[in-house]
């Protein structure tokens, strides 16, 4: 069976599509799976072995009908037999009608009209268990079981190496991630902890745990972050992963990650690290599931701002206590 998977979103929105993917190849060994992405989130693929082929469409571009057309052609021409579908607009049901695939799998909505099977959307969930809902359409009952990934072998041997270059390999370390993407930035979505608030907790992570040195993670829009913070503390350790399986082995390798809400997040739940996340405007519950591994920071007034760094440190050094 030839299946396509339509996954607007970044990389964040990938890894929680991860377990769909994972259990629809488990459910069809045989089948040739494809995703559509939009270019930022290709990356995101890496660490992924169900799908064999990642075709790019820039879902959010102001695209004309010849962009249209030729999507429509490059699917048309792979024959495939199923598509999963995340949109929700009318505009990617009809899309999905005129590929003339014989089954159309997405959410209830406005594009309803348009598929063969569409699925209840259930939002109040875990989002990686809503986007499996969509299995439903398949009528494949597994189980929904989390998110996971495969690391190639290359990644984990840079990511010991990087340990050794930074002189943690022996004594462990804290990871922290504080960036955002340019997009979150761009829309003015808040998820940027104050850099002095980071620098008070890495000040007293120092003091306190001086034997587990402090790693900031930079990622290629997080320089000026990166900056304030080694200007602050020159000490710190940086480490800069240049994809998303070097990104993912060198939290694996972590002993506590710390970071706000973001892809690095998603990629610490899928490797099991023992992980602290500041949420803003965004909610917790939808996009964390429940675990005695992973703490949720939620402002008390959806401002970023407006968690205190003793917070943050009262679930470092021990939860509630």
């Amino acid at each position: 069976m030839r299946i396509l998977a339509l996954v607007p979103g970044g990389i964040g929105d990938q890894l929680l599509f991860f377990p769909t993917l994972d259990d629809l190849k488990q459910s069809y060994p045989e089948s040739q799976i494809d995703v559509i992405v939009e270019p930022r989130s290709k990356g995101a693929y890496r660490v992924c072995q169900s799908v064999r082929d990642v075709l790019i469409y820039n879902f959010k571009d102001s695209n004309s009908l010849a962009d249209w057309g030729n999507l429509l052609g490059t699917i048309r021409d792979r024959e495939y037999e199923a598509v999963i579908s995340l949109g929700q607009r009318w505009t990617v049901g009809l899309l999905l009608w005129l590929t003339g695939i014989p089954k159309r799998i997405g959410y209830t909505g406005n594009g309803k009209i348009f598929l063969t099977n569409p699925v209840p959307l259930k939002t109040e969930q875990y989002a990686a268990q809503m986007y499996h809902d969509l299995l439903q359409g398949m009528k494949i009952g597994t189980p929904f079981k989390g998110i996971s990934i495969n690391l190639p072998r290359a990644d984990i041997d840079w990511a010991e190496a990087e340990q050794q270059r930074l002189g943690v390999s022996e004594s462990g370390y804290i990871l922290i991630h504080g960036g955002s993407s340019e997009l979150a930035q761009v829309k003015g979505i808040d998820k940027i902890y104050p850099t002095n608030y980071w620098q008070e907790i890495i000040t007293e992570l120092q003091q306190k745990q001086p034997n587990l040195p402090v790693v900031i993670v930079k990622g290629p829009e997080d320089g000026a972050w990166v900056s304030e913070i080694t200007q602050f503390d020159p000490d710190v350790k940086i480490v800069m992963p240049g994809d998303v399986g070097k990104l993912a082995a060198i939290i694996a390798a972590a002993n506590l990650m710390l970071c706000t809400d973001s892809a690095p997040m998603h990629l610490a739940v899928a490797v099991g690290t023992y992980t602290i996340a500041l949420f803003g405007p965004t909610e917790a519950d939808k996009l964390l599931p429940k675990s005695d591994r992973i703490v949720a920071v939620k402002s008390p007034t959806s401002k970023m701002s407006d968690i205190s760094p003793q917070a943050v440190l009262q679930k470092v050094w021990g939860g509630d206590n």
